[in-house]
């Protein structure tokens, strides 16, 4: 059974389900006024994954690498002294005011406590990171843990010695990955898993030695799907001549060409139980997430992993923890977590906060450590804190207040700063009719001093003097440069230098993924009905699980 109800903010229909009123009632809490899309993108409006900003630290007026960038309202320190017991985050500590509404409230204390300007754990000659934990000698990399060697990878774990990477663990000596795991010396790939030495191939299994392939199962020296002898695959793999950027765009061309004339299952999944959504292993009663691993009982969320149950609405991370609703980037043995962000590790019974680590019983605090039984951040005992809880959460109620994530217009990043963006596309001025902020990024008058279309088509003649100059990009107009690890990489794999700048890559990247929306369809071949993330008009061939297992090879 279920009920229908609209949105307050898309006005489109959506279904509260008796299993959503269960975990409500559990919660203790409302039923949402949003839709679980409209939740999704809220959460994500506070989420920078993958910017990295210069801003003055408030204790040194020094530049520092920041989560927010200048204009952003938030003060931060420098990540080491704001861990510190330099300064105490209590002394920000306020009575509650009945007379205003909460999130106002929040909004005063959000804008006066210090936030560290980065969240990050252990890094070695990593300081251009951010979200991360465990790096050593990376370089624009954001949301990755236990990594060395790499550029320009997001959203990683256990990688090395890799370039352009988003979604994926394990991977060495790896190139323009998405969704891959457990990968050595491969390029161009997605959704591919236990592969070698493979090139431009997707949903392919244990393979090695393979060029454009797709569908592929325990297979060596296949290009295009055709086997091949050991001798005749490196003979074509030669004449295809790939250090060249016009050929390798042309052999790009013909495997996305194969990619499009076999089937796609109608959902990415391993070992799973009960589940509805994409990208979830290893997982048991999921429905409508996205990208869940090894956890149990989640619903309408995103990027949620390792031992994570009962939970709802959340968006990134998990790591053990149970019992969280309506939380952005909370993890790390959490429990009974509502409407939260940034919050690890080791915390229970919070409510509305962000940044606090290892703390119980906080309603409305920020920058916390080691706390309980605190409001606004000022310190009450017990039978203060649940008495004014309780008179808090009745004012908010009746305000509207209570049972919602905080409103997308406090957030102190911008739409086009954060995830959202990604998950989310909007132009500048459908953001703002949605309630959204939007910044238009400084313009930089730097001067390129050699074009994507000055570059040398193929790598090998390619001069080390390279490093030294700043191309344009042929997206963005944007300038970007060459790193000198990087053009090590390319000539040693042979790889043409790229003609745009990492942002655009990881952009062009993501177009392979499908978006974080479900669809009801049929398959492609025994009609078979079943709910994906493969638009309708989209024109992949979508098999159900059955009709997919037995088209493999």
């Amino acid at each position: 059974m279920s009920d229908s109800v609209k949105c307050k903010k898309c006005q489109n229909n959506f279904e509260i389900t008796d299993d959503d009123l269960a975990f409500y009632e559990k919660m203790v809490v409302p039923s949402p006024m949003l839709c679980p899309d409209c939740r999704a993108q809220r959460r994500m409006a506070w989420w920078n994954e993958h910017n990295l900003y210069r801003k003055k630290d408030a204790l040194t007026g020094k530049e520092v690498f920041s989560t927010y960038p200048e204009h952003s309202p938030i003060k931060v320190y420098e990540h080491g002294y704001w861990w510190s017991d330099a300064w105490d985050p209590a002394t920000a500590g306020r009575d509650y005011d009945f007379s205003r509404p909460f999130f106002d409230q929040m909004r005063d204390l959000m804008h006066a406590m210090p936030r560290s300007s980065r969240e990050i754990k252990s890094l070695t000659d990593s300081d251009y990171c951010d979200n991360s934990n465990n790096l050593k000698n990376c370089y624009l990399c954001f949301d990755a843990s236990n990594c060395d060697e790499l550029v320009y990878c997001i959203a990683v774990a256990h990688c090395k010695n890799s370039m352009d990477v988003y979604q994926a663990e394990r991977l060495e000596l790896c190139y323009e990955i998405l969704q891959c795991g457990h990968m050595y010396q491969s390029f161009f790939c997605h959704d591919c898993n236990n592969c070698r030495n493979v090139w431009f191939s997707r949903d392919c299994l244990d393979c090695e030695d393979c060029f454009g392939c797709a569908n592929l199962r325990h297979k060596k020296y296949y290009i295009f799907n055709k086997p091949y002898t050991k001798e005749e695959y490196n003979k074509k793999l030669a004449e295809m001549n790939l250090g060249s950027h016009k050929a390798l765009r042309q052999a790009q061309g013909k495997a996305q060409e194969l990619w499009a004339s076999v089937p796609y299952r109608f959902m990415h999944g391993v070992q799973n139980t009960n589940v509805m959504g994409d990208y979830i292993e290893h997982c048991k009663n999921v429905y409508q997430s996205f990208q869940i691993d090894d956890s149990s009982d989640v619903r309408y969320s995103q990027r949620v992993v390792r031992d994570a149950k009962n939970i709802m609405d959340v968006t990134n991370w998990g790591d053990g923890a149970e019992y969280m609703y309506e939380s952005v980037v909370c993890g790390e043995n959490n429990r009974n977590i509502k409407f939260c962000a940034y919050y690890w590790p080791a915390n229970r019974d919070i409510e509305y906060c962000m940044s606090c680590h290892s703390s119980a019983n906080l309603f409305g605090c920020i920058g916390l450590r080691k706390a309980e039984y605190c409001i606004l951040n000022k310190q009450y005992s017990p039978d203060e804190y649940f008495g004014k809880i309780s008179s808090i959460k009745t004012q908010m109620t009746n305000r509207g207040e209570y049972g919602e994530f905080f409103p997308a217009g406090m957030s102190p990043l911008a739409y086009n700063e954060t995830v959202a963006i990604d998950y989310f596309p909007l132009t500048k001025e459908k953001a703002i009719e949605r309630g959204f902020a939007w910044h238009d990024p400084s313009v930089r008058n730097f001067q390129f001093t050699i074009s994507n279309s000055q570059l040398p088509d193929n790598i090998k003649d390619v001069p080390d003097t390279i490093t030294k100059e700043i191309i344009d990009c042929a997206i963005c107009k944007q300038v970007y440069r060459v790193l000198e690890r990087e053009l090590e990489f390319y000539k040693r794999f042979g790889i043409p230098l790229p003609r745009l700048c990492h942002n655009c890559r990881h952009t062009e990247r993501l177009k392979l993924r499908n978006p974080m929306k479900f669809w009801h369809r049929k398959c492609a071949k025994c009609d078979r009905e079943f709910e994906t993330s493969f638009a309708p008009e989209r024109p992949e061939i979508i098999y159900c699980e059955t009709c997919y297992q037995n088209e493999v090879m």
